[in-house]
């Protein structure tokens, strides 16, 4: 399938919004992942400034068929942050009224966040499986960030969200957070093949992305090999 997968990584400030204050200072990632045989493709994480994102689609000759959310946090799915209104899904449904896929432990929170209705989510389950064209998308409820956190696995790429970043790993210490979750799905995607590329969900570091060998190697999220050991590098016990 990977002749035929369509995978974009694009950087907020740079790729699109360009000019927008938060997107730039933010420096988040949306992904466009699909199939160039069927023209399918499903974006990750869409924020900041709908409209160009589905501008690069169609410039790419692709048509919107949905929407992956790897959390509910507003500079991923769009909302109230810093007192400032941000664009995501609900104005993606507005323009293409695509189905919305989340975790099911994060549907509420996406919900409150965003004002969408339930039937504009489709919530999953870990190891679910969204189908772009012919092209499996794989889903991992990495809880830890958020309680519905997940991950996306597609060809060999580990889109991460705010689960792991290729320094360190994203906040505990907001709404839905937990440091004892957050180790187990940190150990959960470490056991993935050390040539899976990992692709965050911000560009925190001079890369963009990384092999997991090198990311385990580099990252301090890795080196406690026990939750105590975790806890303690946190400054929790």
């Amino acid at each position: 399938m990977t002749e035929r997968l369509y995978f974009r990584q694009l950087l907020s400030g740079r790729d699109f919004a360009v000019g927008d204050p938060v997107g730039t200072q933010m420096v988040n990632f949306v992904y466009l992942v699909g199939d160039r045989e069927t023209g399918e493709a499903v974006v990750v994480d869409p924020a900041y400034k709908v409209d160009d994102l589905l501008a690069l689609v169609a410039a790419d000759g692709m048509r919107l068929t949905g929407a992956l959310v790897s959390h509910y946090h507003a500079d991923h799915v769009g909302g109230s942050a810093f007192g400032i209104e941000i664009e995501g899904i609900r104005e993606l449904l507005t323009r293409v009224p695509v189905p919305i896929h989340v975790n099911r432990a994060e549907a509420e929170w996406v919900r409150r966040a965003t004002e969408v209705s339930a039937a504009d989510l489709v919530e999953h389950d870990d190891a679910d499986v969204v189908t772009v064209g012919e092209i499996p998308i794989q889903l991992l409820h990495t809880p830890g960030h958020t309680p519905g956190s997940q991950c996306f696995v597609v060809d060999n790429r580990l889109v991460a969200g705010d689960t792991l970043f290729l320094e360190g790993c994203g906040r505990m210490d907001l709404p839905g957070g937990d440091a004892g979750l957050m180790y187990d799905s940190l150990r959960r995607l470490a056991t993935l093949p050390d040539t899976t590329t990992v692709f965050p969900g911000h560009q925190y570091s001079p890369q963009s992305s990384e092999d997991l060998s090198v990311v385990k190697r580099m990252n301090h999220v890795f080196r406690p090999t026990s939750a105590q050991q975790w806890k303690s590098m946190l400054g929790l016990g």
